[in-house]
């Protein structure tokens, strides 16, 4: 009989096939909301990964980073996950939405880490979101019997980003940089890394900013010398999510009447500054396309600006500028290393349960985060920003401008809740709302707001070009 507990009438049960597997082979099991916490290392991840030669379902346990270098080592494969099209048509057939970690629902061979089977309990997907099945470690290993164990996965506690050390980054930069050239590289960091020099009219827009005196005029002039920008400029004033009255016909227009000149100059800075990186061809399969994911993060900062208290609201201008940006350094990533960029993507592919930053860390020695903040310092960008990107991914961050990279990791981990970005749902901690003085409840509504207007956000998103 299968033991039912922690699961209420509203939430999903196992799927029948996985049911009737289970019961079939005599292992008992009991049903386990995904709620609350879990200890990783008794929590399997499964990847089906393939190649030429065919599939390979690959088990480890959520505290550790699955290394395909190791594994390349291990099996004389090259093994990647296999495309999210091909894994839904298999799962789709058993009625499943998620991978369970039972090698006899494929044809395909098994290769687990053995440090599973130290553990007395095991947890694994039943194929539905949100339920997970409790397994004994016996009977797990009854599962595993025709599979082949190996130790292929690196502790996720032996791989530490630095988060709070950006006077490290730059030495850190130069140790990748050199890590990946086959000579030591004796030229300043800028040469080395051959980062293209900030473009004329984002140079125009920038001092600007920082000119008290600056006017409409002067930036619609600045705007107006780039026909491209000033068409996107325009597109984004007439876009249905501004719901502007008549026709926009300028680029004073969009300025004067919808955008306002604070949020005009720091969209243009960061359409200026995104042109200056080509979006890479390579990408983590499923990723949400970059300008999507910049927008929908940048329209939710802007709603949180919105819900703080006015005394304590910092920019709103510089605010939708970080989200806008935030992810910039991806796209540097993929300039300086392009070829380990892809295994970077590769990586990302099958180690869904964890953040970039630690992929990143642990193939490269740095991260997007590292590596943006530092170009945005090197492009003399306002401190707030550098601030933004660099320390994104630390929710406790409290040193200067410190509202700014807060608002940012707020406004990723609220989308990344409803699938929008990369890398595991996480919780937001309280103290995060309380230095931000807004309630989670205001938060999911800017959220929210920001879905509702998901049409009207992919129109703007698609002037940026091909989605990546």
């Amino acid at each position: 009989m299968t033991e039912v507990a922690l699961v209420s009438d509203d939430t999903p049960h196992t799927p029948a096939l996985i049911t009737q597997l289970l019961e079939k082979l005599g292992l008992p099991l009991k049903e386990r909301s995904e709620q609350g916490a879990l200890n990783p290392e008794q929590r399997v991840q499964a990847v089906l990964l393939e190649d030429a030669v065919g599939a390979l379902l690959v088990l480890y346990p959520r505290s550790q980073m699955l290394d395909l270098g190791r594994l390349a080592e291990l099996t004389g494969r090259q093994l990647t996950a296999v495309k999210p099209e091909r894994l839904e048509k298999m799962l789709s057939k058993h009625a499943l939405s998620l991978l369970p970690a039972l090698p006899m629902l494929t044809s395909s061979p098994c290769l687990y880490e053995e440090r599973l089977l130290q553990q007395r309990e095991l947890s694994i997907e039943s194929g539905q979101p949100g339920l997970l099945l409790d397994i004994a470690g016996d009977s797990f290993k009854t599962l595993l019997n025709k599979a082949s164990s190996a130790h292929f996965g690196e502790p996720l506690s032996n791989i530490r980003p630095n988060l709070k050390r950006p006077h490290d980054d730059r030495a850190e930069i130069i140790q990748a940089v050199q890590a990946f050239t086959a000579r030591r590289i004796q030229q300043r960091l800028e040469e080395t890394i051959e980062i293209p020099p900030l473009a004329e009219t984002a140079q125009k827009i920038v001092k600007l900013r920082v000119d008290p005196a600056a006017s409409v005029d002067d930036i619609t002039g600045v705007v107006e010398t780039d026909p491209a920008l000033a068409a996107q400029v325009v597109s984004w004033a007439a876009s249905p999510y501004y719901a502007a009255p008549g026709k926009i016909r300028s680029v004073e227009d969009a300025i004067v009447r919808v955008l306002g000149f604070d949020l005009v100059i720091n969209l243009a800075l960061g359409l200026a500054l995104g042109k200056t990186l080509a979006l890479p061809k390579d990408h983590p399969q499923q990723a949400t396309p970059y300008w999507h994911q910049a927008i929908y993060t940048a329209a939710v900062i802007e709603g949180l600006t919105r819900a703080m208290p006015r005394t304590h609201r910092p920019e709103a201008g510089l605010t939708y500028l970080a989200g806008l940006l935030h992810n910039f350094g991806y796209l540097v990533l993929a300039h300086v290393f392009p070829p380990h960029f892809s295994l970077i993507c590769r990586h990302l592919e099958v180690n869904p349960h964890i953040d970039h930053s630690i992929v990143e860390h642990h193939l490269l020695g740095i991260t997007r985060e590292q590596i943006g903040g530092w170009l945005m310092q090197h492009w003399d960008m306002p401190e707030e920003l550098c601030t933004a990107l660099r320390f994104q991914n630390d929710p406790d961050y409290d040193g200067d401008y410190a509202v700014y990279p807060n608002l940012v990791f707020l406004a990723v981990r609220l989308l990344r809740a409803h699938g929008i970005g990369s890398g595991p749902e996480s919780e937001i901690p309280d103290s995060l709302f309380e230095r931000l003085d807004i309630t989670r409840e205001k938060a999911n509504d800017a959220v929210n707001k920001v879905l509702a207007a998901e049409a009207a956000l992919r129109d703007l998103a698609s002037q940026f070009g091909k989605p990546n």
